[in-house]
């Protein structure tokens, strides 16, 4: 089964995913596990607690780096999730090369290709250190034995849906299978003061496949998101024990692999055309980073009963909910007409501040009016048609003017502008449109095809 979900007995749908037959039996079995031999730990204040072993050790990668709050902590157990060929092993094969360029001992135990395949990619990726170990091994007794041995301060293993017990029967990546896997390297994790990395699946809703338990067990979890038609990767923390979750990396993929992005609204806005109906900049959050994303929206007439709602990138739930609110409240209904709207650059908007630039960007697209090129667009749209303020208002404006934007419609209690941003402030939807010069809907209506 592809959630990790147990029934006590066969079922056609599975009551986790709903997906249909997809269950298969396995049958439970205790292995009695080796417990770690640890001396009774004594009470302290917690003010005279030694913090210093706790210390993140840089993977060399500042993308990275500033998604695990400095790097990897010695003991700590990372899981890795994303679909199949996103990059998570060029990811993490990069990050194992320079790890080991420090002078960090690395073993990277691959279950899913062979040594000459990952030694093909590290060629390609430039990722030959001494320091770096490499094994194909699929036993979590032969992993452990290794590791041992070796003596290694970082561990990657992948992935472990691919790795088993070899006292269990059932196949590698049932639901006992990875949980037995991931007790026993987290117990050797705690126990070795040694850092492991493990790769995971995911299903094709994009959550983490296995049991529910994977993720307790381990300290930080890692999502590595993307569209493989974009070159752009996003990497945030979904659980993180020892820093916060609001950090976000990205990466753009290339022949020589993941490369970090430090200015990302630079690389979102590169190819936006000026004078064209329907695109709007908004100033979107990503944690707490700020990113400039291009909307855009097409509206076209449609003969069709059920007219369509094609959304890239953006909740199809908001999409609605604006469609709805500009019909009732500002008397512009697209109800015969076909609307596609999309995030541009693979990247995906679902806070509630990207609604006043996709309600603009749909009536600049209805109406044939295009936006000033200097101009920005961010607030949130109540079902009254009021315009509601948004988070990091401050941040986002300091973006903006950065990237030279002059002109910003925003919430009418919003924080003041940088300098060279003049904030344009707006109490509704109707006030919006007619900041944005978009007020005059009855020229594109008349002539609508």
């Amino acid at each position: 089964m592809e959630c990790g979900t147990g029934v006590p007995k066969w079922a056609g749908r599975c009551p986790g995913c709903d997906g249909w037959n997809t269950l298969i039996e396995e049958v439970e079995e205790s292995v009695p596990v080796t417990a770690v031999s640890l001396a009774r730990d004594i009470p302290v204040p917690i003010a005279q607690v030694d913090s210093q072993q706790w210390a993140a050790r840089s993977t060399g990668n500042p993308e990275l780096d500033r998604v695990t709050s400095g790097g990897f902590v010695p003991g700590s157990v990372t899981l890795v999730g994303g679909e199949p060929g996103i990059g998570k092993s060029t990811l993490l094969l990069q990050a194992a090369s320079s790890l080991a360029a420090t002078g960090a001992k690395v073993l990277y135990v691959s279950a899913e290709e062979s040594k000459q395949q990952v030694r093909l990619r590290a060629t390609r990726l430039g990722a030959l250190e001494d320091s770096l170990f490499l094994a194909s091994e699929t036993s979590v007794t032969n992993i452990i034995t290794s590791i041992n041995e070796l003596q290694p301060d970082v561990v990657v293993v992948d992935s472990i849906q691919t790795v088993s017990v070899p006292e269990l029967t059932s196949a590698a990546g049932s639901v006992a299978q990875v949980r037995e896997s991931a007790a026993r390297l987290v117990s050797l994790a705690k126990e070795k003061s040694v850092t492991i990395v493990l790769v995971g699946h995911v299903t094709k809703d994009g959550n983490l496949a296995g049991p529910r338990v994977l993720e307790h067990l381990v300290d930080t979890v890692i999502a590595f998101e993307g569209d493989r038609h974009h070159a752009l990767r996003l990497v945030r923390a979904v659980k993180h024990r020892f820093g916060s979750t609001d950090q976000l990396g990205l990466f753009e993929m290339t022949p020589q692999g993941l490369i970090g992005v430090p200015d990302p609204s630079r690389l979102f806005l590169a190819d936006r055309r000026d004078d064209v109906a329907g695109s709007v900049v908004t100033p979107a959050m990503e944690g707490d980073r700020p990113l400039l994303v291009e909307v855009q929206a097409l509206v076209t007439r449609t003969d069709l009963p059920s007219p369509r709602r094609n959304a890239q990138g953006i909740d199809t739930g908001r999409l609605s909910m604006v469609l709805a609110v500009l019909a009732e409240r500002v008397g512009q209904s697209l109800s015969s007409h076909d609307v596609y709207v999309s995030a541009v650059g693979g990247v995906r908007l679902v806070e509630p501040a990207v609604d006043l630039a996709l309600a603009v960007a749909l009536v600049s697209a209805h109406t044939g009016i295009a936006l000033p090129d200097d101009l920005i667009v961010c607030g949130e749209i109540g079902l009254g048609g009021e315009i509601r303020q948004v988070s990091n208002a401050d941040r986002r404006l300091a973006e903006a003017a950065r990237l030279g934007f002059k002109r910003a419609v925003v919430p009418r209690l919003s924080a003041d502008p940088p300098e060279g941003l003049t904030a344009i402030r707006v109490d509704s939807l109707g006030d919006a449109i007619k900041a944005c010069g978009l007020h005059r809907i009855e020229r594109r209506a008349e002539n609508d095809f």
